[in-house]
């Protein structure tokens, strides 16, 4: 079959959201001719529902982005209007950054880099079909008729995949933020061979900032040392003008009316059919759960310097407007508040994601990705991280290179594509510190340590990035040598020094590296005994010293249970091999084996249901007896 192609690309994504944006971005980059379809133009890199990037964990993905090259952390460092580091009362593995910003001006700024990125054409329409032969991608087809070659699609979609909005009883068609839905991809998707999936995500209403009594309320505000999601970011740009958020809570009154107006909820009268997020429900979700609760945190966020609009965190809902209303009113300093939009419910279809490998490549059509909330993840970092990862690997099988696959000890990315695609899941994924088994090596202040020569040997960090690179690690590597290279000695002089900063003296000499181990002995404290380094170091670069010097054990534990994985991870399972032949295994060993397809015996030993036994008798096969028993 021959097509009449109008325009020919290498690489086309459909869908300009979080997810989007990286993938274009990347391939262009690369080198690949590529081409950015979307719906609306305008949307491009939209909010639709919180106007803030990062948080836990999901901080630490823009950051990972940032290092192999992506935009989401320099795009947020222009456009924030509140800086605010997490989770600083806790250890390392779980500090985070998390930025309120202006959202109109955050999809200008990404809108004006993806216009001028070389090799990569922004085009406003609509992409029904997916062209395919022999089981491979071509192209794409438009609703005007029009056909663009290609040699691979990355879908992008979010949630306008047959996308519909929800309000009380009101039920229709509809992308995000009232946006056109794509529906004839959704039936194209269908008929493709995959197997779709169906949930829904919400949004709260927003109301007018001068209609707020903010004196009833909490102040937050930002910090005041500076912090910057991209590595790339000074010190001395660092915005002293941030904008507060604001903190209120539900109660009774608040649950009353909310219980009282249950049978008019979509969610519990059955109007509502996906399912919704575990980790961010909506308010009437939350007060049936959690009945022993008097109260829920509510922040009011503004969406910008320019605008009046403040996004409820916390109020996510779906009920009729008039509930909506009265539901705000009975809010500590909202008791006057003006609603400018009321909150809604959004239903969309899924790409199921145990149809994909680790590249984000779909098994049964080469050449076709997908990524985002497509893949039925929630959060605009989990799809910019996904979008970074497809948009690459897309250009490198153009390229005929090496595929990049992100391991689970690479990057918080690797840890959600690989629960993505071995676990699946049953609801909106969202990525939580907790998933990560190595969180103490996949930090926030080390991302570009992981990452940044990963990216430059795809061809994603360019040379200032690398130089910038390059100084910091040398850097790094020099201090803690020296640190270690460098003795102190128990004798009177030393430790008169110590015990009058309140410490225990020495009984034996230890390095530099050793005394800064001492609980409460930080960099400065070191350095005053042994002299600073040869060049002057910023706070970030101390900041990271302290950990790895501190929680070297630790550390060193976490890698040794990686090297113990690196066997199983690099051990291939062929794609011909027939797993009825391993009589051996369980039942539902085999049948998850069939459904997942696994490509390495690490992945094969993290499918859910499958024991060790399992892997044991699979472990043997693979090594060529053939034939493998269970042991009782």
């Amino acid at each position: 079959m021959t097509h009449d192609y109008t325009e020919n690309y290498d690489v086309i994504v459909i869908g300009a959201g979080h997810a989007g944006v990286e993938a274009s971005l990347a391939s262009s980059r690369m080198g690949c001719k590529t081409l950015l379809a979307t719906i609306n133009i305008d949307m491009l890199a939209f909010m639709p529902c919180n106007p803030s990037i990062g948080g836990s964990a999901k901080g630490i993905v823009v950051r990972e982005i940032d290092a192999l090259g992506g935009e989401m952390g320099k795009n947020i460092d222009k456009t924030y209007i509140q800086m605010k580091m997490l989770n600083t009362g806790k250890g390392p593995a779980v500090r985070a950054l998390r930025a309120q910003a202006d959202k109109s001006l955050y999809a200008l700024e990404m809108k004006k880099t993806v216009e001028k990125q070389e090799n990569l054409t922004l085009r406003q329409s609509i992409i029904d079909d997916i062209l395919v032969e022999d089981g491979k991608v071509v192209g794409v087809l438009t609703a005007t008729g029009q056909k663009f070659s290609a040699k691979a699609v990355i879908v992008t979609t979010g949630t306008a995949l047959r996308g519909e909005i929800i309000l009380g009883e009101l039920k229709y068609s509809s992308g995000p933020n009232n946006s056109l839905a794509s529906v004839t991809l959704a039936d194209n998707l269908k008929k493709l061979g995959l197997e779709i999936g169906r949930f829904k995500t919400g949004t709260p209403p927003r109301v007018k900032a001068s209609s707020i009594d903010y004196e009833a309320t909490e102040i937050q505000p930002g910090d005041e040392m500076p912090n910057h999601f991209s590595f790339m970011s000074r010190d001395e740009d660092y915005l002293k003008d941030q904008i507060p958020c604001w903190l209120t809570y539900t109660n009774k009154d608040s649950h009353d009316i909310i219980n009282n107006n249950l049978y008019r909820a979509p969610m519990f009268s059955g109007i509502v059919k996906g399912v919704g997020p575990r980790y961010c429900p909506s308010i009437e979700d939350k007060i049936v759960r959690f009945v022993d609760k008097d109260r829920h945190q509510l922040f009011l966020e503004p969406e910008g310097r320019n605008t009046e609009e403040v996004y409820v965190q916390g109020l996510s809902t779906s009920l009729p407007e008039d509930v909506q209303k009265e539901l705000l009113h009975s809010i500590k300093g909202l008791e006057n508040a003006e609603m400018m939009r009321t909150g809604y419910a959004i239903e969309y279809d899924i790409v199921l994601p145990h149809q994909l490998r680790a590249t984000l490549e779909t098994k049964v059509i080469a050449g076709l990705f997908t990524a985002g909330q497509t893949n039925g993840t929630s959060g605009y970092e989990e799809a910019a991280g996904q979008g970074i990862v497809a948009g690459i690997n897309a250009a490198l099988k153009v390229q005929g290179k090496p595929e990049l696959i992100l391991k689970r000890s690479d990057a918080y990315i690797g840890v959600m594509i690989d629960d993505l695609v071995t676990k699946g899941t049953l609801e909106p994924y969202r990525l939580l510190t907790s998933r990560a088994e190595y969180r103490l090596i996949l930090r926030h202040d080390n991302a570009d340590l992981r990452l940044t020569e990963i990216g430059r040997e795809i061809g994603l960090v360019d040379d200032v990035r690398w130089t910038h690179y390059c100084l910091k690690k040398k850097q790094f590597e020099n201090e803690l040598r020296r640190l270690d290279g460098i003795k102190l000695k128990p004798i009177k002089e030393t430790n008169d020094k110590i015990v009058a900063l309140g410490f225990k003296p020495l009984t034996d000499a230890m390095t530099a590296k050793e005394f800064m181990r001492r609980p409460g002995i930080d960099y400065q404290t070191a350095v005053s005994f042994v002299g600073p380094a040869e060049e002057e170091l910023n706070s970030k670069l101390i900041e990271l010293l302290e950990t790895e010097i501190k929680y070297e054990g630790y550390i060193k534990k976490a890698l040794d249970q990686v090297a113990k994985m690196k066997r199983m991870e690099e051990k291939r399972i062929p794609k011909t091999i027939d797993w009825d032949a391993i009589d051996s295994i369980a039942t539902e060993a085999r049948q998850k084996f069939k459904k997942i397809a696994p490509e390495t015996l690490g992945q094969a030993s993290r499918i859910s249901g499958v024991n060790p036994a399992d892997i044991s008798i699979l472990m043997v096969y693979l090594e060529g007896n053939g034939k493998a028993r269970r042991k009782n």
